[in-house]
């Protein structure tokens, strides 16, 4: 244990301190957009626990992510606008400081488990002139992760490095088992300090398999395994079964009423997979900058101090975590950090009323042929750089641009403030890098 994490426990010890900050586990599900919820109206999957999370504390209902996995990671970790520090897909640049380094300095013992993907391999170091950083160079003291060094599998028999030891392969073992298995194992190991946990979880991303729930896990080979979304469903249940593991093991510790748990993902849902949900057929859109690649859901839990079965509509984007994390922590975002976020630590103890009126995503994926883009958008209305306007609440698809023409006043004070918010703003580069 470092003298930095030593120093609150004296504290404590020593009288000067009335409680310790509390710990904070952070999941992130990769490819679960907002529709596949129980509780946000979904119909076509099973989500108990996370269901129940949110009937025992707070569902936002209005959470944002960008529409691709690295971009949103990079903005999670660091609290930053994709402009500022976004080098390629696949990378974290290993200049930058996030979340778990701030947590570590105020006395946080570290830990990561799941899916990295910030590391890049050789074509995306390559093609951005530098490489991505280790699990160490983002703060993170302990890790099990899958797409470190080495790719293999993330699920049956997966490759899988752990912190000290070179990449390993578990025949016939299910990833996601082995990483919350690292994670109920570091609950126990740091249950006498504060700790931070990460898990950006590998499900229910594809390929679409099934899980060792469903019958076909035993005879899956991997080797020759097809895409099926059939197993869509199961994968996602499987998410909630791990999310019930983790608030279970941290109730068996009696660890629950000073634990702050937030769930949210990543981006949207995979374009090849629809759901329904009660209001109609919704096909994911990962990747594209319409609600359904970008809308997210987010329930925050913590016995004692979120009051349950709260439903808030604050507007929140991935910048606003890093300040939520540490004020959580009972400190805040040093001033030589640049920060774009707004802390909704007061939204969810209700000590403060602290919300947008607005978020903002900068989007240059540099991955396939998804094309960038630049947005400011409410509750209700979208502005993109390019002047198309919608009403993105009943036009969810953004099939119909709004002309000026048509707006009311309403509308067209929410499009000055959204226009003011993309002029403070740099724009887009005018030429893109695709992989």
């Amino acid at each position: 244990m470092t003298i930095i994490r030593l120093l609150p426990l004296l504290l404590i010890i020593a009288g000067c301190a009335a409680e310790r900050p509390p710990n904070i586990v952070l999941i992130m599900a990769d490819d679960m957009g907002y529709e596949t919820l129980g509780v946000n109206g979904g119909l076509s999957y099973d989500t108990p626990h996370l269901d129940s999370l949110a009937q025992h504390g707070m569902r936002l209902t209005h959470a944002f992510s960008t529409p691709l996995c690295t971009p949103s990671r990079v903005q999670l970790m660091t609290g930053k606008y994709n402009f500022r520090n976004y080098i390629g897909f696949g990378l974290l640049d290993p200049a930058e400081q996030t979340f778990a380094h701030l947590l570590q300095d105020v006395g946080y013992a570290t830990g990561v488990a799941g899916k990295w993907q910030l590391y890049g391999n050789t074509y995306q170091r390559e093609l951005a002139g530098r490489g991505g950083s280790t699990p160490e160079e983002a703060g993170f003291e302990e890790f099990a992760l899958w797409q470190y060094i080495e790719r293999g599998s993330r699920y049956k028999s997966p490759t899988i490095h752990y912190s000290g030891q070179e990449p390993e392969t578990f025949p016939d073992a299910y990833g996601p088992d082995l990483y919350t298995d690292y994670i109920e194992e570091f609950f126990e190991r740091h249950q006498d300090e504060p700790f931070f946990l990460y898990f950006p979880m590998a499900l229910p991303h594809d390929p679409f398999l099934p899980p060792p729930s469903h019958p076909d896990f035993d005879s899956l080979d991997i080797a020759t395994a097809r895409n099926d979304t059939a197993y869509f469903a199961p994968m996602v249940s499987y998410v909630d079964k791990l999310v019930g593991r983790i608030t279970g093991k941290l109730h068996e510790l009696e660890l629950d009423r000073n634990t702050l748990v937030l769930f949210t993902t990543d981006n949207g849902t995979h374009r090849i997979v629809s759901s329904q949900h009660k209001t109609g057929l919704i096909r994911g859109r990962k990747a594209y900058p319409v609600a359904a690649g970008t809308h997210v859901p987010l329930i925050a839990y913590w016995p004692g101090t979120i009051q349950p079965n709260i439903v808030n509509d604050a507007l929140v984007d991935f910048t606003d975590f890093l300040p939520t994390l540490m004020e959580a922590a009972g400190s805040s975002v040093p001033d030589s950090f640049m920060a774009d976020g707004l802390s909704f630590y007061g939204q969810l103890t209700g000590l403060a009323d602290t919300t947008r009126s607005w978020i903002y995503c900068h989007y240059d994926p540099r991955w396939g042929r998804f094309a960038p883009a630049r947005w400011a958008q409410d509750q209700t209305w979208k502005l993109y750089e390019n002047g198309q306007f919608f009403n993105w609440s009943e036009d969810r698809d953004e099939v119909h641009a709004l002309e000026d023409s048509t707006l009311d006043e309403r509308a067209q004070l929410a499009k000055n403030k959204l226009q003011n918010v993309l002029d403070q703003m740099p724009a887009l580069p005018q030429v893109q890098s695709e992989n």
